[in-house]
Formats: C-alpha cells, sequence, structure tokens
C-alpha cells in the first residue's frame, strides 16, 4: 500500500504538520489506527508534561505524610490519605501483604 504525505491541522496550536509517508508507515506497522491530531512540537511538550520532563524519566513523586496505623511510626506515602482507611508505613505494609 502506497501512502503519500498528508498535512494536518494540530488541534492544540493551529500549526500545519505534515504526516509523511514514513510516519504512516511505520504508524499501520505499530498497529496504530488514528492519524495524530499534535504537530511534533506539541506531543512533545505534551509527553514532558505527562512524565515530567520528556527524558523517559518521571519525575518524583509527590509524598504526603502520615502515620503508621499499625506502628505509630511518622511516614511518608504517595497518595493523599483520606482518613477513612488505615496508611501503613513501608516495613508494616510488606507484613501486612505477605500474609
Amino acid at each position: 500500500m502506497g501512502f503519500q504525505d498528508k498535512s494536518i491541522q494540530c488541534v492544540d496550536c493551529g500549526a500545519t504538520f505534515t504526516f509523511s509517508a514514513d510516519e504512516q508507515e511505520l504508524f499501520q506497522s505499530r498497529g496504530y489506527t488514528n492519524e495524530p491530531k499534535r504537530c511534533p512540537t506539541c506531543r512533545q511538550a505534551k509527553k514532558a508534561g505527562r512524565y515530567g520532563g520528556g527524558s523517559g524519566y518521571r519525575s518524583e513523586r509527590q509524598m504526603f505524610p502520615a502515620t503508621c496505623a499499625q506502628c505509630g511510626k511518622d511516614t511518608q506515602v504517595p497518595f493523599e490519605p483520606r482518613g477513612d482507611k488505615p496508611v501503613y508505613c513501608s516495613d508494616c505494609y510488606r507484613t501486612r501483604s505477605s500474609r
């Protein structure tokens, strides 16, 4: 199947970008069924926002202070405790999950 370059308008910035025949072939080989909606610059910016810099590594997680419901030790957890469920330090959580 022969692909031809297509001009597409970016949904974020409105710029027109080219979806090349080579890119179309790559998309098809990966099983993608939709054309890109964003230009390469906006795609990169969206990835950077999602992964904290676009380098492929996630940024540090936001941690929240908590008190372990089992041992009473002050700890930090990667979610904001709501108060309706117990929160455990990593040591106590490990012993509870191995039961």
